[in-house]
């Protein structure tokens, strides 16, 4: 399948609109079929204080991306290799939980945001100055066990950022090594995918300087905490307390590394083993089991969906804060990959929210277009 002249301009056309109306300073949209990239192209700026322009191997700061990318394939492995299973009881994972009201919360809960936990709380704040380290991370996830549950612990669903922090404690503790570490070793490397980290900061700085040389980071937005322009460090304040670590936030990429990986999902959807994740566990996170969302993963929402109106509901993917986002659909090999910077230099731009649909309604028509040839 090739996508004919005017369709590339088509879509072409689009992104650079979006740059040049300020959804977003730069950009790469990646879109495949299965395995077979049709689209891979690069607009805008990195940074608009250099001006330099973003190019394919552009590395952009993934966000929630981290949470079906990182976090929830580490706890698929893990319930792969029987040290785990959806039902496990938090108490029965991580001893630090028993006596408190989390102790009852399922993996499969935290994982379908069913936990009883709040969205969001600005932990830290109350971290001893904008210090990243091993201890502050420490103190930040005895902060979310201690923190008051706001609904039954499965009656119900609100997004969660703290039951990925907690998740990734489960990671830790049953491996014996941190989150990044795990999923490098268990997952990205061993499929050869090296564009898709997380980048320690201070102390924490694993990754060698002369491999790190020649990457060029995406900016973000100008933190009035950290007072100064992201760039290179994780966007999420909680996260960037936590060393730069975490379950919820923290993994940076480029769009090819996370096709290659939306490809090895796509596969496990379809029944087909990889050497690495494992297609049952992969299927039974999909099926959303007359809830909302999937376990770790999200899908197509009823009425302005960001996938678009065209994307089936069997289909999985995720969105990032920074302006990231991924789309998988079993039913016909779709992959979309688009990252942005949309929060450089301010968070207050939203505008994505409306273009996303967009452009993926414009895929999606185009792609079945050439199929109907």
């Amino acid at each position: 399948m090739k996508l004919r002249a005017f369709q590339r301009q088509k879509i072409d056309g689009a992104m650079a609109n979006a740059v040049a109306d300020g959804v977003f300073p730069g950009a790469v949209l990646l879109w495949a079929h299965r395995n077979q990239v049709l689209y891979h192209k690069a607009f805008g700026v990195t940074d608009i204080r250099s001006g330099e322009p973003v190019t394919l191997n552009t590395v952009f700061d993934l966000a929630s991306l981290t949470k079906p990318l990182a976090t929830t394939l580490a706890v698929a492995d893990l319930i792969s290799s029987g040290q785990l299973s959806l039902k496990t009881c938090l108490k029965d994972a991580l001893p630090a939980a028993c006596g408190t009201d989390k102790a009852g919360i399922t993996i499969d809960m935290l994982l379908r945001h069913r936990s009883g936990l709040p969205a969001h709380r600005p932990y830290f704040k109350s971290l001893p100055g904008p210090v990243p380290g091993i201890v502050a991370g420490k103190r930040l996830r005895q902060m979310v066990l201690a923190e008051a549950l706001e609904y039954e612990p499965g009656s119900k669903e609100i997004y969660s950022d703290l039951g990925f922090i907690l998740l990734a404690w489960v990671v830790a503790y049953l491996s014996g090594v941190r989150l990044d570490t795990f999923v490098s070793d268990r997952i990205f490397a061993p499929l050869k995918i090296y564009d898709l980290f997380f980048n320690p900061l201070g102390t924490d700085l694993t990754r060698p300087e002369q491999e790190r040389a020649h990457l060029v980071f995406a900016a973000t937005s100008h933190c009035p905490w950290r007072k100064k322009m992201m760039l290179g460090e994780v966007e999420d304040e909680n996260a960037w307390a936590a060393g730069g670590i975490d379950g919820h936030a923290g993994l940076f990429g480029t769009a090819a590394g996370v096709h290659r990986l939306c490809c090895q999902i796509l596969q496990a959807l379809k029944n087909k083993e990889t050497n690495v994740i494992n297609s049952s566990v992969i299927r039974c996170f999909a099926d959303n089991n007359g809830m909302v969302r999937p376990a770790g993963f999200d899908s197509p929402s009823d009425g302005n969906a960001s996938s678009g109106r065209f994307f089936s509901k069997r289909s999985v993917g995720h969105l990032g804060f920074t302006g990231t986002s991924f789309w998988i659909d079993p039913d016909n090999g779709l992959i979309t990959v688009l990252l942005t910077n949309r929060v450089h230099p301010s968070r207050e731009n939203i505008d994505i929210r409306k273009f996303r649909p967009r452009i993926h309604d414009l895929i999606a028509s185009i792609y079945n277009d050439n199929i109907q040839v």
